[in-house]
């Protein structure tokens, strides 16, 4: 009988022991189980953070606040864009009457000669020509100069000053582009948004040492005219005076203004 209670206890703790074993399994399975959930989740938090920033980043710097200004860029180049559509009142091609115009434009009290080409930049010149014509420049900064090893230029006709362009007048398409990306000194040519061929619009720059200005996705920059005289005043009085900070690339430290524009 003793023998028989015996093996019956110890029956009755194996089966005890095995129920705890199992329980034991079962509560290790769920938290394995719970802590790959955990890091499932966490991952994908991860993953979603980072799309929203970058999202945010190329909002940021291609259609938000931050968008570039129309400034001469360096980007690889690429097929230039043919595509696009005009904003605002944008004069005929045929306002520049396919020929060459010749005049005078004063930057602070320097007299600069200057020709625009009407038979290959049409769009361009006419563009400029109806600006000048209508006091758009008068009284418009040179806002930023650029004095490196591949490039002196002087860049003109902000809307306020600021590198901020006109919304309400925009053009294209390119013409007139360089094919080896070489810009020589005296070269008047169109900035525009980087990658946008039809981003022209009041802004131009003076290039007072040869640039070398690779082409970006839309191509290079339109160049409508030369300076044909006062160059050597524009670097003497304003370029070598240098840059704010001295940078490479930024305002002036002579502020420089454009006084008027005259054309024939």
């Amino acid at each position: 009988m003793a023998r028989a209670k015996s093996d019956e206890r110890e029956a009755r703790e194996a089966r005890d022991r095995l129920r705890r074993y199992n329980a034991r399994q079962t509560v290790h399975a769920l938290q394995k189980k719970r802590r790959i959930r955990d890091n499932i989740v966490a991952l994908l938090g991860v993953l979603v953070v980072a799309a929203i920033a970058t999202s945010a980043q190329v909002f940021y710097f291609t259609g938000g606040p931050g968008t570039p200004e129309p400034v001469p860029s360096a980007s690889p180049t690429s097929t230039p864009d043919a595509g696009g559509t005009n904003v605002g009142d944008v004069p005929p091609a045929s306002a520049s009457e396919f020929r060459e115009w010749t005049g005078t434009m004063t930057v602070n009290d320097i007299e600069l000669g200057i020709s625009l080409d009407g038979m290959n930049a049409p769009q361009a010149v006419a563009a400029f020509v109806t600006g000048a014509s209508a006091g758009y420049f008068d009284g418009k900064t040179c806002h930023r100069l650029v004095r490196s090893a591949s490039a002196g230029l002087l860049q003109c006709g902000s809307l306020d000053g600021t590198g901020a362009t006109d919304t309400s007048f925009a053009f294209g398409p390119l013409e007139n582009t360089p094919s080896d990306g070489m810009y020589p000194a005296g070269t008047l040519a169109m900035a525009r948004v980087g990658g946008d061929g039809f981003s022209q619009g009041r802004q131009f720059f003076i290039v007072f040492e040869d640039a070398a200005l690779p082409d970006d996705a839309a191509g290079g920059y339109t160049v409508f005219g030369t300076v044909t005289s006062g160059l050597d005043r524009l670097v003497a009085e304003i370029a070598d005076a240098g840059i704010a900070g001295g940078a490479e690339d930024g305002a002036p430290v002579v502020p420089a203004t454009i006084g008027s524009i005259a054309l024939q």
